[in-house]
């Protein structure tokens, strides 16, 4: 591997911060097992907010941003990945306490590196990503917990975002019937391609007068958090499910136990981040197979230079990104 190499490298700068491309060595690289020659990255909203400083994602600086990476092993310590592995690696506190996945080489900890399962590459898992990991995790967590599409309709709230295209898609490629909530309305050819079967626009969602609404759905994927989850939970049926990813709306939640003791409804909290080894094993398994999207190519609607990646944050934060963003890292990237 060369002697130095590029990184998108994210600094404090009084209350913000200041990232930049920095020519970087190993030996400025957090510590771990496994050196990777990084080939794709991708952009989560996450990632938006650490490197334009819209939001407290760092834990130390400085650090580079990535919090998902994929690419060949160019040396390792530990017996289990040799050089030239094809691998990936999403969270892990990678971008957050630990330098991440927008750099030609990344090193970390053995236990956070995924082979790459058959069925998959380091452009296809990219395509995938954290989003990807959250949406397959929430689809096995409400499998597991009973969920059938005999059950009835399920929502999936953020429905144009990465991880709301994506889980349409898992979701209607096992026969569940699949309502997108969205506040796009320009996005329904979009999302019916993926295979939404009904539109619902934001203002769908009411504040709510009684703790118990009619029971429509059979159970739901929600990234918004706040008002949403609450309506969500007041409008399922008995025994069903509702996986709360993300908070995109409000992190609070206010509810009642209505739902819950009334008609058995279960809340269901996905965490993309610190899963264990034999949980990320397990649904990267499901990502390769039959819980593989079959529409990665119309879900990725944006192929990015690393050197364009400065350029693309800002379109998360104004809500108008649809689908993934895969970055080409590659080691001779500009």
């Amino acid at each position: 591997m060369p002697e130095r190499f590029n990184a998108y490298r994210i600094h404090q700068r009084g209350d913000g911060v200041d990232a930049r491309f920095e020519q970087l060595t190993l030996d400025d690289l957090s510590p771990g097992e496994v050196v990777i020659r990084v080939a794709y990255s991708s952009i989560n909203y996450k990632d938006a907010l650490a490197a334009t400083g819209a939001g407290r994602i760092l834990r130390r600086y400085p650090l580079v941003g990535g919090i998902d990476l994929a690419g060949t092993v160019e040396q390792s310590a530990d017996q289990a990945f040799r050089a030239g592995a094809a691998v990936l690696v999403t969270g892990c506190g990678l971008s957050e306490t630990r330098d991440g996945g927008y750099a030609q080489f990344a090193r970390v900890p053995a236990s956070a590196v995924v082979a790459m399962p058959p069925g998959l590459d380091a452009l296809s898992a990219m395509a995938l990503g954290t989003a990807g990991f959250a949406a397959g995790r929430a689809v096995m967590r409400m499998e597991i917990n009973g969920q059938t599409p005999a059950m009835g309709p399920v929502v999936v709230t953020g429905a144009t975002g990465g991880v709301g295209s994506l889980a349409i898609d898992m979701l209607a490629a096992k026969g569940y019937e699949v309502v997108a909530l969205t506040g796009k309305p320009e996005s329904e050819q979009y999302l019916r391609a993926l295979g939404a079967s009904q539109l619902l626009p934001r203002t769908a969602v009411t504040p709510g007068k009684q703790p118990l609404e009619s029971a429509r759905w059979g159970g739901a994927i929600d990234n918004c958090g706040g008002d949403t989850l609450a309506w969500l939970l007041r409008g399922t049926r008995d025994a069903g499910n509702v996986a709360s990813i993300g908070l995109a709306s409000d992190g609070e939640l206010h509810t009642t136990v209505m739902p819950f003791i009334l008609r058995g409804v279960s809340l269901l909290g996905v965490n993309s981040s610190a899963a264990t080894r034999e949980v990320r094993d397990a649904v990267w398994r499901r990502l390769s197979s039959d819980l593989k999207p079959r529409h990665l190519d119309r879900i990725v609607t944006r192929n990015i230079e690393f050197n364009e990646l400065p350029a693309a944050f800002e379109s998360y934060l104004t809500s108008v990104v649809v689908g993934r963003t895969v970055v080409r890292i590659g080691p001779t990237a500009a």
